[in-house]
């Protein structure tokens, strides 16, 4: 298994909010994550970086994950210790208070993969016969467009398109959205936060992922693709490759 990730301040942001990374158990089975801060007095990088470190931390010390009934109960554990831990520090910080962040998580196998998330960070999968988005934005838009309120293309320009309806940490409880699928040999895992998805469509990232396997170099051409259409949001992302034929070791980040 291969995977990169990037994160960018893109360019109009003063400071990156986005946190993520790449964790190994030590067993072949890696962690992604990719969180974007938000809200509180700038203080959108501390919820997205607690995020980051509560679960690596919790990761560390887990040598196997089994089954995907195990590894789903893991993650929605880690995601509610996780909302209570950034809830509490926005209570008691007040430059924190009103502080969250969206968050996309994948727990790695090489059998399945188990993918946790809460707000508008997303989760892809790509392989020779199709590019899907596995998870569902809990975002205002597509809340209009799954009601027939507004089109797909008409989301993509709405003005509150960035308002989300679900955040970790801005609540005293919050329901995660959990699912595990299969994946083969040479198969892609794009997880990545909005400031990607709103400059990329859907058919380009496709196009993108299936032009090479360097993914580092294709991650670094969507970061670069985002900032040259505006790049008014950061922008992260993880890129994740199934290949059981190459010898494992811990992944470049």
């Amino acid at each position: 298994m291969e995977g990169h990730f990037l994160t960018d301040r893109g360019q109009v942001r003063s400071h990156n909010e986005d946190s993520g990374g790449i964790f190994s158990n030590g067993n072949g089975q890696y962690l992604a994550i990719i969180a974007d801060g938000m809200g509180g007095h700038q203080a959108g990088d501390v919820a997205s970086e607690m995020a980051t470190s509560i679960i690596e931390e919790k990761w560390r010390k887990i040598e196997k994950l089994l089954s995907p009934e195990e590894t789903e109960e893991w993650l929605k554990n880690a995601l509610l210790e996780m909302n209570t831990s950034i809830y509490q520090h926005s209570l008691e910080k007040e430059e924190c208070q009103g502080m969250g962040t969206t968050i996309v998580v994948a727990v790695c196998t090489e059998e399945f993969i188990s993918v946790a998330h809460i707000g508008d960070s997303r989760c892809y999968l790509y392989n020779d016969f199709s590019f899907k988005q596995i998870t569902e934005d809990h975002s205002l838009v597509n809340a209009l467009v799954q009601s027939g309120q507004i089109s797909k293309e008409d989301a993509l320009q709405h003005p509150r398109k960035n308002v989300v309806l679900r955040a970790l940490g801005t609540s005293e409880t919050v329901e995660p959205d959990i699912q595990t699928i299969n994946w083969e040999d040479g198969d892609k895992l794009l997880l990545c936060s909005d400031g990607l998805t709103d400059k990329v469509r859907d058919h380009e990232l496709a196009e993108y992922l299936k032009s090479t396997n360097d993914i580092e170099g294709v991650g670094k051409l969507l970061v670069d693709l985002a900032n040259e259409r505006g790049g008014e949001d950061n922008v992260s992302l993880i890129i994740l490759q199934h290949e059981t034929s190459v010898e494992e070791g811990e992944p470049s980040c």
